[in-house]
């Protein structure tokens, strides 16, 4: 996924990168609370929910503004830096000590609707471009989308009622969409590899 901007050096490039790092680093910080659930502090909860937030809002800017134009480099590029703050500011304001965080419920469920939103807006970008090039691989791409957004559904219920079936489920699905985004890099890059190998080796 960093190919593209070595390549062109465009900023807008490391959308992806960035969006799938900082959620692979909210996926990480998940499994390691279940065993330590405040190993940051109380403010554990809140990190994972203010990083995931801004993984998704990354992935959606990059969707955005996947188009190459000047407009959309300079916009890309302006957001980019503005949305780099706010995530700093936003890590800074939940980690101060003695601050009366708001209600955690309350808060991840308000952030797990936004999550939804940007979900679906990249799941109908995805399936947008596959219908405008039909591809038997890019197909996958909104299905792993939207098992993200299952996922985040279900953590909404569980949210609601404690439901572990809600919660297991949750987990279940989120490692579907993983699976299949690992699946898709794979077939990326040993494609790639193929196309290099197959050049090299033409007379």
């Amino acid at each position: 996924m960093v190919k593209p901007y070595q390549l062109t050096r465009e900023s807008r490039y490391l959308g992806l990168p960035l969006g799938f790092g900082f959620l692979g680093v909210t996926y990480a910080l998940s499994a390691y609370s279940y065993a330590q659930p405040y190993f940051l502090g109380t403010a554990t909860p809140y990190i994972q929910l203010v990083l995931r937030a801004f993984a998704f809002l990354f992935l959606v800017v990059t969707y955005l503004f996947s188009k190459k134009t000047e407009n959309a480099r300079w916009l890309w590029d302006t957001i980019l830096v503005f949305l780099v703050i706010a995530l700093i500011v936003s890590f800074i304001l939940v980690t101060v000590p003695d601050v009366d965080l708001p209600d955690y419920l309350t808060t991840s469920a308000y952030v797990r609707v936004l999550n939804l939103v940007c979900i679906a807006y990249i799941c109908a970008h995805t399936l947008k471009t596959h219908i405008e090039k039909p591809d038997p691989e890019t197909i996958w791409i909104p299905f792993a989308y939207l098992f993200f957004g299952i996922s985040q559904y279900s953590l909404m219920i569980y949210a609601l009622d404690s439901s572990m079936s809600a919660f297991w489920g949750a987990l279940a699905i989120r490692w579907v969409g993983l699976a299949i985004f690992l699946f898709i890099a794979y077939k990326a890059f040993y494609s790639a590899k193929k196309g290099r190998f197959d050049e090299a080796n033409t007379p």
